[in-house]
């Protein structure tokens, strides 16, 4: 397989353990930054909940970057320096193509999300939001070179898509990507 790889790892804290996991997320992306060719960076999340679990979302651009990763001395140690952190194992997805967006619904066990659903709601928000700001940005950006106007775009779209739209929007839409979800 070639192309980027996205691994989503869950994982439950010990309580009052919360700030030192929080540290240990943030060595070892650093570490994964400056060791690992390939290393596309990462994305944590804390929980929705008290309770919940933390979302570590990591990125390589290929699946022997990420097993050169996997297999290394330094992922194995620093796994070892905090297992007195974790509450639980972790679940590990690994994700190649657009399913990274979409969570499953609650209880979901082995999930297949809809590729044509995929693809239709990612048609339908980027349609939207291309529409919405060339009709709010356009008029500002008339006088601009069309790689910069382009470039803007993209960059507040890729923003808006992953901090704020998809995060909100995939917990409303989890049954239509996953329609055959059995759940707990």
């Amino acid at each position: 397989m070639t192309g980027p790889v996205t691994i989503v790892v869950r994982r439950r804290v010990r309580s009052g353990r919360e700030t030192d996991y929080e540290a240990w997320l943030e060595r070892l992306s650093r570490g994964a930054t400056s060791q690992f060719p390939g290393y596309l960076g990462a994305e944590f999340h804390r929980p929705a909940s008290p309770g919940g679990a933390y979302r570590s979302v990591f990125r390589f651009d290929s699946m022997d970057h990420l097993d050169a990763f996997e297999r290394s001395d330094f992922r194995a140690a620093m796994l070892a320096e905090a297992a007195p952190l974790f509450a639980a194992d972790a679940a590990w997805e690994r994700l190649t193509g657009l399913e990274f967006w979409f969570d499953p619904p609650p209880g979901t066990k082995v999930p297949q999300p809809s590729l044509h659903r995929m693809a239709l709601v990612l048609i339908a928000v980027v349609f939207t939001l291309v529409l919405a700001l060339n009709l709010i940005l356009g008029p500002l950006m008339i006088a601009w070179p069309l790689p910069l106007r382009v470039l803007v775009t993209v960059c507040i779209q890729v923003g808006l898509m992953t901090y704020v739209i998809m995060p909100r929007l995939t917990p409303l839409i989890a049954r239509f990507i996953y329609p055959k979800s059995k759940t707990l």
